[in-house]
């Protein structure tokens, strides 16, 4: 049974493309590794981006800098 964990900031991903990205990484398991659908597993987590940090400092700041 696989289990895949997406996480990605909390900035506004419609119902649909967290659907889509559920969808497509099910079936992206079922044609690489032949897995069956029924018992794949996806959660999707949305992080605020001040929980989220990349070279020591939060996506928060980066993005106030334009980074």
């Amino acid at each position: 049974m696989p289990y895949v964990n997406i996480k990605i900031t909390r900035e506004g991903a419609t119902t649909e493309q967290k659907a889509e990205l559920i969808h497509g990484v099910t079936e992206l398991l079922r044609t690489v590794l032949g897995k069956n659908p029924q018992t794949t597993v996806v959660v999707i987590d949305e992080v605020e981006t001040d929980n989220w940090g990349i070279g020591g400092e939060s996506v928060t700041l980066r993005r106030q800098r334009g980074q």
